[in-house]
């Protein structure tokens, strides 16, 4: 796989068969080795290629399991459910957490970027026993950001509107130049366009986004999102995380603008949740891996 070059070689990919899919997952995973593990969960549009600067920095520390989330990167893309409960993020959890066990991890700490936040939140409420502290990077719970909809965030994300339309229509238009699409939802984002990535990790997004199976598939994760997760979440309205729970965002992004994350948690979410902005827009990981890893240290092992 060409995200290789970006990783030390004791991160090594395969391709694990959970929950009725088979997952991509890079990891170095070496047992009795002592070290706690580390689920990094990417989001949109990206692939675990989004870690390769924090990896590095981690790795003598914690136990990294990287996966490819469902329907992206070179994890395997199914057709989407009529209810879309195939992309919920409830069936996303199931899925690293099966990662998880499969390497022989019960318990263990979660990081998510992104829609990868999202897989994150749900697997730490649905599975309270296996997530030992749990770091969110760049967002709010999805039903306050869709509840809080204003015209300026409608304008910033329209895409949270525009995947969820019905199919083939986001498929058809994406596809017809996925790459210019790819290019400015990545440059919208960052603090400096598309330069800010390296670009052997651009490539990799670049490889894995533009087949049809990835574009339905990152469609059917924002379908899921505005139904069947948004179901799940409004079920679930007076349970809470019971892990600790970290925020971070970034101060020239959408979040922290329009949203206040440490609070927006505290009230939909979690009880003991701390946070803070950092200097960067929305790809965290790519933007401040230093400043990331340190709080990772800090946070989950002190």
């Amino acid at each position: 796989m060409t995200t290789t070059a970006l990783f030390d070689r004791s991160l090594r990919c395969e391709r694990l068969p959970v929950n009725g899919t088979v997952l991509n997952v890079r990891h170095d995973f070496r047992p009795g080795d002592g070290r706690p593990p580390l689920l990094l969960l990417h989001g949109f549009p990206q692939t675990h290629a989004i870690w390769h600067r924090v990896a590095a920095r981690l790795e003598r520390r914690f136990t990294l399991v990287l996966p490819d989330l469902r329907g992206y990167g070179d994890s395997d893309k199914p057709a989407g459910a009529p209810d879309h409960s195939n992309y919920s993020k409830r069936t996303m959890a199931r899925d690293v957490l099966e990662i998880m066990r499969t390497l022989g991890f019960e318990r263990f700490f979660v990081c998510g970027h992104d829609r990868g936040g999202r897989v994150a939140h749900r697997l730490a409420l649905d599975e309270p026993a296996a997530v030992r502290a749990l770091l969110l990077l760049d967002i709010s719970p999805t039903r306050t950001m869709y509840e809080r909809t204003t015209m300026e965030f409608a304008q910033a994300y329209y895409h949270w509107f525009f995947l969820i339309q019905p199919a083939p229509l986001p498929e058809r238009l994406i596809g017809a130049d996925p790459l210019f699409y790819l290019r400015t939802k990545l440059g919208g984002w960052g603090s400096h366009g598309t330069e800010l990535f390296d670009a052997r990790a651009l490539a990799e997004y670049e490889r894995c986004f533009a087949s049809p199976g990835a574009i339905h598939a990152m469609c059917e994760d924002y379908r899921a999102a505005a139904t069947i997760d948004l179901a799940h979440d409004r079920a679930d309205a007076a349970r809470r995380i019971e892990c600790p729970v970290r925020v971070l965002w970034g101060e020239r992004g959408v979040v922290h603008r329009l949203f206040t994350p440490v609070a927006d948690w505290q009230e939909k979410a979690a009880t003991r949740v701390t946070g803070r902005a950092l200097p960067a827009g929305h790809y965290i990981p790519e933007e401040q891996p230093d400043l990331l890893a340190e709080e990772l240290e800090s946070f989950f092992v002190g």
